[in-house]
């Protein structure tokens, strides 16, 4: 499947960037653009998410394969790839099946395991929003507040996934396929393989997401794979601090000379 796909930069290595779960391509404008001054930079939108196709399928496998095949379309191949999240175990899905396409491996806040629920009550809320015309954005954002997503920074998060033309609002993601998808996308494959190449494992230092119970598994996978911490930031640690994040992905993706 070819993905929605936002380019930026003409010259330098190519650079795919990955979003999470409920992201699109747009969420990285502003990091992609500083990386383009180096790099040919492919943002993009993972299946189900943004303008990209529908599909019932959201297993790793499927959308690494997604990610190839686009890359590979668009002449971007071997690439660096940066993904967070849901993103970045595509992107370690992607290195482990076919390393002779990823150059490096920019991995931000996940690990490669599967892990317990904890979306489901953020699907369950997007789902419980009362999708009729001439619905208000605050009342979007009173609706999912009800149903239990407190923190205002996630819920205007998952407001940019509701369009809000038209007759009436309408989610950008395929929120059905997503929902009946939770189990593999929190998930994760058990591979044989590794992928040897240079990877920076790039943490929020408030998160939880990564334990150290983790990091026997990681260098098992990415014998090369390094750790650093961001501080004062939690799992959107890209968000939460753009510019120190830009900063290490630069330093990372674009070596100084030996």
């Amino acid at each position: 499947m070819l993905l929605n796909t936002a380019e930026t930069g003409s010259g330098g290595k190519p650079l795919v960037i990955l979003h999470g779960l409920f992201g699109a391509a747009r969420n990285w404008n502003a990091i992609g653009r500083r990386l383009s001054a180096r790099h040919r930079v492919l943002a993009m939108d993972l299946r189900n998410h943004g303008a990209s196709p529908r599909a019932d399928a959201m297993d790793y496998a499927s959308m690494a394969g997604d990610v190839a095949e686009t890359m590979e379309a668009a002449g971007a191949a071997p690439a660096a790839l940066l993904g967070h999240s849901m993103g970045g175990k595509a992107a370690m899905a992607l290195a482990l099946t076919r390393p002779e396409l990823v150059s490096r491996l920019l991995v931000a806040d996940i690990a490669p395991v599967p892990y317990p629920p904890r979306q489901a009550r953020i699907v369950s809320a997007m789902r419980a929003v009362p999708l009729r015309p001439g619905l208000a954005r605050r009342e979007a954002d009173a609706a999912l507040s009800a149903e239990g997503v407190q923190d205002p920074a996630t819920r205007a998060f998952l407001l940019q996934n509701l369009r809000f033309e038209g007759e009436a609002p309408a989610w950008r993601c395929g929120l059905d396929e997503i929902a009946a998808a939770m189990a593999d996308i929190e998930g994760f494959p058990e591979f044989r393989t590794r992928y040897e190449g240079p990877a920076l494992f790039l943490l929020g230092e408030r998160s939880d997401y990564v334990q150290p119970e983790h990091r026997p598994r990681i260098r098992e996978l990415f014998p090369a794979a390094r750790f650093l911490s961001l501080r004062g930031t939690g799992h959107w640690l890209h968000a939460e601090k753009p510019e120190e994040f830009g900063a290490v992905a630069e330093s990372f993706l674009q070596p100084a000379p030996a």
